[in-house]
């Protein structure tokens, strides 16, 4: 583990310092273990660069795609690669070659997944701004209008609250409004065997194989030309931009149709993304961040704790012990003392950096896009959205009728519906994300989608 040397205030705070870091180490070792554990797992979504926050940028651009035809045809990877399907799966070898056939090089998904030789220096006001805007915030207020009873279902079964799915569904699509144009078969196919030479080539390429595989078993049992669906660069489809893996894993029916259709369902992306949070630990009723005091020791004390990882490790009391306050008026320090935290830092170039401290969901809001600047995007962009819907129908004693409770943005709990039983599954994406394995209830129709 690698800390970041604080600010030396005095020489009070370098020894309170040391103190917590021998603390960590002799009585976090748990949680750091569980921390080194989370990491060897495959990431539901792929990151391209990690250490620049993956930004839906393309969202709204269209790009005129630069293709090379019938790359496919013939190549020794490919052919391993359906054989192998053959085997597993009992594919007609025969239509897997017609298909691999049709398949195009697709230079564009190359050139975007490729990280600059150059990377752009983290600024978090500027990313913050670009997704927290009056379009996206007015047409989050929309979606949830028009999505309400869905959107509190979803809350009741999955215990995941309301503005926290908007938030996803906005920072992604803009509510469905940019779901992709690329074909997945190209991008996928380029991706899993033209993977560009960087470091982790070996590990993508084997990700977007596993993607790969799992679109064409989800496509021949959904009954869907694997040809014909449109997705992100990276192959992520519909209004929550899921990969095929993740569509296997996570995807459910919540219209009720007997078919699944992240592209044309409301219903559906609702229900799976409430689904991936709360299969990815999402945990009912408990916050997602807490404010740092602003004073200089405080910030201090964030500073060296920040290692960049999204998994809590951190216990709430080693870091106040050390020295460092909460902006929480409200919080039961006693009661919270043992729950572990993140250090989130959120660099602006020209600024002091901004810290806050991320508890367990914002750790599974990490699982939808490793970045910090996204996960805390998609929070606050909820918050803002449910904010704007409380501005427009105050309460009037007996619940906002919104289908959440304003007061601890669980739903239902003040407003006559009663606790959130909080059970539930699990969903992902892309642009440069999603990505998991695994088999799931077989999901149906998904007709087009997704782009970042």
């Amino acid at each position: 583990m690698t800390l970041k040397s604080a600010p030396s205030a005095s020489g009070r705070l370098r020894t309170t310092l040391t103190t917590l870091f021998a603390l960590a180490f002799s009585t976090a070792l748990p949680l750091a273990s569980g921390a080194a554990q989370a990491q060897t797992l495959q990431h539901p979504r792929l990151i391209v660069a990690q250490a620049q926050p993956q930004t839906p940028a393309s969202q709204g651009q269209t790009f005129e795609e630069e293709i090379v035809p019938q790359r496919y045809a013939n190549n020794p990877n490919v052919d391993a690669f359906i054989n192998d399907m053959v085997a597993r799966y009992d594919f007609d070898p025969n239509a897997l070659h017609a298909l691999f056939a049709s398949a195009s090089y697709s230079a564009t998904a190359v050139k975007l997944v490729t990280p600059s030789p150059t990377p752009s220096i983290k600024n978090w006001r500027a990313y913050q701004a670009r997704f927290l805007d009056p379009v996206r915030i007015n047409a989050g207020v929309k979606f949830w209008r028009e999505n309400q009873a869905t959107l509190q279902r979803a809350a009741d079964q999955f215990g995941v609250p309301p503005e926290v799915i908007v938030g996803i569904i906005g920072v992604e699509t803009i509510y469905g409004r940019y779901m992709g144009n690329f074909r997945v078969l190209d991008a996928l196919t380029t991706l899993a065997f033209d993977y560009p030479n960087t470091p982790n080539r070996a590990d993508r390429e084997a990700t977007f194989r596993k993607n790969l595989e799992d679109y064409l078993v989800w496509t021949r049992d959904a009954q869907i030309d694997p040809s014909s669906v449109l997705g992100s660069y990276t192959g992520a489809i519909g209004i929550p931009q899921f990969l095929p893996s993740s569509i296997v894993q996570y995807a459910v029916d919540f219209e009720g149709n007997n078919h699944i259709d992240l592209r044309a369902s409301k219903a559906d992306a609702i229900g799976s993304v409430a689904n991936y949070l709360k299969s990815n630990g999402w945990e009912t009723g408990r916050p997602v961040v807490w404010k740092i005091a602003a004073d200089p020791g405080s910030q201090g004390i964030a500073q060296a704790a920040a290692d960049g990882q999204p998994t809590p490790r951190w216990p709430l009391e080693q870091l106040l012990r050390s020295g460092l306050a909460l902006n929480e008026p409200d919080l039961d320090i006693a009661t919270e003392a043992g729950t572990p935290v993140t250090v989130i830092d959120l660099p602006t170039p020209g600024r002091a950096t901004e810290y806050m401290l991320g508890l367990k969901n914002f750790y599974v809001l990490t699982r939808y896009n490793r970045s910090f600047f996204y996960a805390l995007t998609v929070y606050q962009l909820g918050q803002r959205v449910k904010a704007q819907m409380l501005a427009a129908q105050p309460d009037n004693g007996t619940g906002t009728g919104n289908g959440f409770d304003p007061r601890n943005g669980a739903s239902g709990a003040a407003n006559g519906a009663g606790a959130v039983p909080g059970i539930g599954n699990g969903s992902a994406n892309g642009s440069a994300r999603s990505v998991n394995g695994g088999n799931a209830p077989k999901p149906a129709t998904v007709p087009g989608a997704g782009q970042q």
